[in-house]
């Protein structure tokens, strides 16, 4: 008999979390500022998506885009944003810090984590841009995270699957490793009999256009709106749960 799968679902505004939930989506990392690859939900956003939804949410933490070195600063932000997701009554939090030389920051992940508890705490992609991942396993699995997105250190996770494997292999169960990027309805079965993984993260992005009826013909930029493709959620939910 196969493992319970779990289909995450990465989504940037509150009209995508309604439609990933209706779909059939196990769970929702709930960001905002896709062009910034992420960043911390606002406080609105957060109460709303909480209010609304019943599938269990991780938020991102995450204070600003670019790299993943935090000053004092931010780091103090975070905490206070993993503390405000806990008195919220979120079911997880995501984050991920390094330290200037490209290793895990491990005492104010594990800070972090501790604030966090019993909160769920996902290390996100930061992961990706670390040095010696093997070695960084070790320290985030020390550090007391649930799991790690990872794309094995590539822009897309097909062509990371080797060292998604190796994580799998060396964290034995310790730590739950999640492959995301670039995963979709045509590769997710691949990634999993490949990597022997359990849980998957995916966007399923699309853009529609916006509802305003008027828009000011001296600008001509696009104006979209990030969605999601809900057959392509369903489609990899029936995947995952026959494989």
């Amino acid at each position: 008999m196969s493992q319970q799968r779990l289909l995450e679902i990465c989504v940037f505004n509150i009209n995508t979390a309604i439609a990933v939930e209706k779909a059939g989506a196990d769970r929702i990392e709930l960001c905002e500022n896709y062009s910034n690859g992420g960043t911390t939900p606002s406080y609105g956003y957060l109460k709303s998506v909480r209010e609304t939804i019943n599938i269990p949410v991780f938020p991102m933490i995450r204070p600003r885009g670019g790299d993943f070195f935090h000053t004092t600063e931010e780091i103090e932000i975070i905490r206070k944003d993993v503390l405000l997701c806990k008195e919220l009554g979120f079911q997880g939090v995501v984050f991920g810090l390094l330290n200037q030389d490209g290793t895990i920051d491990k005492d104010n992940t594990a800070r972090l984590v501790e604030a966090a508890y019993p909160l769920s705490v996902t290390f996100h992609r930061a992961f990706d841009r670390c040095k010696s991942p093997l070695e960084a396993l070790e320290t985030i699995i020390e550090c007391g995270c649930t799991r790690i997105l990872t794309s094995g250190q590539t822009p897309k996770v097909t062509d990371g699957l080797p060292l998604v494997k190796n994580l799998v292999d060396q964290a034995n169960g310790r730590i739950i490793i999640m492959p995301g990027s670039g995963l979709n309805s045509n590769n997710v079965k691949h990634i999993i009999e490949t990597a022997h993984v359990n849980e998957v993260h995916t966007s399923a992005r699309i853009l529609v256009p916006s509802a305003s009826q008027y828009q000011n013909p001296a600008i001509q930029e696009n104006v979209e709106n990030d969605f999601v493709n809900v057959a392509e959620i369903q489609h990899i939910k029936s995947i995952i749960t026959s494989s």
